[in-house]
């Protein structure tokens, strides 16, 4: 079949990406889903600073390739050994395919599955299959993330799918197979912080604003929210913050620490550079613990304070997707979503098409959206 798609051919173009055009619209096709894969048609797909981060080419990326890998949608079609999915059903997808049988699958920790590593390095499905060419002259485009939201439809593995209540709206669910899963699930699985705990979240975007939701919804008595821009603090202050810090004060840490009473116990790094580290690093108390969730340029290095860690005894841990099991969390997520717990909708800025989509990613590298929609006119 053919549609419409965003394909990046080249990492690194100068913003303002309106004039530059890093993603570049075109028809595509598709190949029909192979036995484990299923063909979904798209019904949004989140603007996430991971995608933003190929396009400046901090992260290297398998190109040319169609983007994006925060979406929801419709089956449209199954492959002959899908039988836990059928056309018409509601998904969300991962963009971390499991296997569901390796030692860390069977362990609980599917966010560190490595059997979609090789494939999405490679451009490929979870099963080695690429289904994608440019129309005009069929030559093959790569898989992103395993799953290519920027499209209209997608072929994607069925292990990346994770089937959902129709009831719920597909444009709030989208960004619960990243920025939800990511910043809800470092609250909950990674620090699994207790009733009545002080947390600190460094870093307002999609992800950080989801922590502090988590944060709330898991009872903490009080949340620290630090951020550059007044707008997304502000924001934070709606969706549970306690208290907002804005880090161009030179006096963010002394005024945060004074604030907790000397620190707070559990530290949220999710912007991935190394003045939000040192930042977390500032306010957490003794005893407490630093979560770093935020992805880095991959050269990215931040010194760490051994004596100080050592002699307060500060605990640094990574939290990759959340430390999220997908199959599992995205459902109980979205349950606590319906139930008001996590109004996760406060998070959409606004809404863009296939044609409008760079201007999408010039607003969210100026930090002016939160979580921008890219939405396929019925």
């Amino acid at each position: 079949m053919k549609c419409r798609a965003a394909v990046m051919y080249e990492q690194g173009k100068p913003a303002p990406y309106a004039e530059s055009h890093p993603l570049v619209v075109e028809e595509i096709t598709l190949a029909p889903p192979g036995p484990d894969d299923v063909l979904v048609e798209i019904a949004a797909a989140g603007l996430c600073h991971s995608d933003l981060s190929a396009i400046n080419g901090s992260r290297i990326r398998t190109l040319p390739a169609v983007v994006g890998h925060e979406c929801s949608g419709i089956v449209r079609e199954v492959g002959s050994n899908v039988t836990e999915l059928k056309a018409d059903d509601h998904v969300v997808m991962a963009f971390v395919s499991s296997c569901g049988c390796c030692e860390f699958c069977q362990d609980g920790r599917a966010n560190l599955c490595g059997s979609s590593w090789e494939s999405r390095k490679n451009g490929t499905l979870q099963g080695g299959g690429r289904y994608i060419q440019r129309a005009s002259d069929s030559v093959e485009l790569n898989h992103y993330s395993g799953i290519s939201a920027f499209a209209e439809y997608a072929v994607v593995s069925k292990n990346s799918l994770v089937k959902i209540d129709p009831a719920i709206s597909l444009e709030d669910a989208c960004i619960f197979g990243c920025a939800v899963l990511t910043g809800v699930g470092a609250v909950v699985n990674t620090a699994k912080i207790a009733l009545g705990s002080t947390v600190a979240v460094v870093g307002l975007g999609g992800v950080g604003l989801s922590a502090v939701l988590g944060a709330k919804a898991s009872g903490a008595a009080e949340i620290f929210a630090f951020d550059v821009s007044n707008d997304k603090l502000d924001l934070a202050l709606t969706l549970g913050a306690t208290q907002v810090f804005n880090v161009t004060d030179p006096d963010h840490v002394e005024r945060a620490r004074e604030a907790s009473r000397g620190g707070l116990q559990f530290v949220f790094e999710m912007a991935g550079v190394p003045a939000a580290t040192e930042t977390a690093y500032g306010v957490v108390r003794r005893g407490g613990k630093v979560v770093l969730a935020g992805l880095p340029d991959p050269s990215t290095r931040f010194e760490l304070p051994l004596e100080f860690s050592a002699s307060n005894e500060i605990a640094v841990v990574g939290s990759y997707m959340g430390s999220s099991v997908p199959r599992r969390d995205i459902v109980r997520f979205l349950t606590m979503y319906q139930s008001g717990q996590l109004p996760v909708n406060k998070l959409r800025s606004g809404t863009v098409t296939l044609d409008t989509i760079n201007e999408g990613f010039d607003r969210l590298a100026k930090g002016k959206s939160v979580r921008d929609l890219l939405i396929f006119p019925s």
